[in-house]
């Protein structure tokens, strides 16, 4: 363990935070992770801070959780803000390869003159992440933990992958990959849960978790703020293989069906590792309810959902009445924002689930809560759905193919087909395909077609 990374900070971390507040204020809201978009930020709070390499030097790296101050959004109740994680790199003066980088210049305070930038850019930090990983370091409030049976290499060479994520990743020499958490809460993160449960059962579905970081900070329980799992080398993001074979015209069924395999056997995998629950009528009422309520704010934000409303109603209550006649399901620990996005395929060819966070907008303890495999289901049919919008003409006989697929290969390796529990699957996809009709019309109206098309499916008929 070098002598860098002996010191920690608190009680100077204020005064910190005050010299970088201007800056951050014009920085943050442009970051993609960045979940306050539309509102500006009015300030900022320290929840921790704290120093990885020292400031003065050649190279500073000061470690920070901070809470954002914004109005509320419509309709919301005031809260304490979202905290962010932060890596701050400190130099005197920033080299052109790190000008993506750069946050501002500090004209006061401790970091006075100094520039400072978002360090993941940067080789050198990202050493001192793997170095203290590996070293099973503790800094402040930080804890660095790893997986004794798993070997961490020196001298792996850093690259940030600078594409469009929820968070930010570092790849350390196509052998590992450090995804740190950019938005944080305090408790069990199930993208380190479920990935750790995962390789107590032995599925090979998921990447093991090597090594992580969490923080004690001003909560009862722990930040998980980062995993470091293998990096699959040479594997192919599903999402972009899926786009690239509809460019060629090429069939598609024989990997969705693979992928169905995939998603069934971390299912079984979850059932056997984690608890599982029964639900009957009253739990069935309030999953209902909730769909119902979506669905009501959604149709006052896009008056476009006003024609489909009594058909889409109709999905959440036929869901509804078959719990009031007995009907019980199952629930069970699943991945929660599952779609070809968060999907990779091996050069073997086998494919691989990732990115267990959940929908990073709903609380901890709502992505943490058993569901019905059927909401995972669901979520993949619409992204064969998004996938196919890019194809235009042929693109819904692509979808429906890739569909019927991703099922038929699902009941191979589960036992049981997703279709023959049509009221449950049509009641999850309605509820996605609400969901993102408000996303599209706030962010991508461009996009709203893809979703629309899927309501006034679905509010027609219970078939998928």
């Amino acid at each position: 363990m070098s002598e860098a990374l002996a010191h920690s900070v608190t009680t100077s971390g204020t005064g910190l935070l005050a010299s970088l507040d201007p800056l951050l204020r014009e920085w943050l809201p442009r970051q993609r992770w960045f979940a306050g978009k539309g509102r500006p930020v009015t300030g900022f709070s320290l929840v921790a801070a704290t120093e990885l390499l020292p400031a003065g030097g050649k190279l500073g790296l000061h470690h920070l959780l901070v809470r954002a101050q914004q109005p509320p959004a419509v309709g919301a109740p005031a809260g304490p803000g979202d905290c962010y994680q932060l890596l701050i790199g400190e130099r005197e003066a920033l080299p052109p390869r790190l000008a993506p980088a750069l946050i501002g210049h500090v004209p006061e305070g401790p970091l006075a003159g100094h520039t400072v930038y978002d360090a993941l850019y940067d080789p050198r930090p990202a050493e001192v992440l793997l170095e203290a990983l590996r070293a099973r370091a503790r800094i402040g409030g930080l804890r660095f933990e790893r997986d004794p049976r798993q070997e961490i290499r020196e001298g792996l060479v850093p690259r940030l992958i600078t594409g469009e994520q929820s968070n930010s990743s570092v790849v350390y020499g196509d052998r590992l990959i450090w995804k740190l958490l950019r938005r944080v809460v305090p408790g069990t993160n199930p993208d380190l849960e479920l990935p750790l449960a995962l390789a107590r059962a032995g599925c090979a579905r998921v990447p093991a978790p090597t090594a992580w970081l969490t923080a004690e900070a001003d909560a009862p329980e722990p930040y998980v703020l980062g995993v470091l799992q293998p990096f699959v080398q040479g594997a192919a993001d599903g999402w972009e293989l899926a786009l690239r074979e509809l460019a060629k015209g090429e069939d598609f069924t024989a990997e969705a069906r693979a992928l169905g395999r995939a998603t069934a056997e971390v299912h079984t995998a979850l059932a056997r590792a984690l608890p599982t629950v029964t639900l009957g009528h009253a739990q069935m009422r309030l999953l209902t309810d909730g769909m119902t309520e979506r669905l009501e704010a959604a149709a006052q934000a896009v008056p476009a959902l006003h024609p489909f409303v009594p058909g889409l109603y109709s999905a959440f209550e036929a869901l509804a009445d078959l719990a009031a006649e007995g009907t019980t399901w199952t629930a069970q620990r699943s991945h929660g924002d599952l779609h070809l996005g968060q999907c990779l395929r091996a050069p073997s060819g086998e494919w691989m689930l990732i990115d267990f966070e959940g929908e990073p907008s709903k609380p901890l303890a709502e992505r943490r809560m058993p569901q019905p495999v059927a909401r995972d289901v669901a979520g993949m049919l619409r992204s064969f759905d998004y996938a196919a919008h890019s194809a235009g003409t042929g693109g819904g006989r692509w979808a429906s193919a890739c569909r019927a697929a991703y099922c038929s290969g699902y009941a191979e390796a589960g036992g049981r087909d997703p279709r023959t529990d049509p009221v449950l699957l049509r009641a999850y996809e309605t509820d996605k395909a609400v969901y993102e009709v408000v996303y599209e019309a706030r962010h991508r109206p461009d996009w709203l077609p893809v979703p629309l098309a899927a309501v006034r499916r679905l509010a027609t008929t219970d078939l998928i």
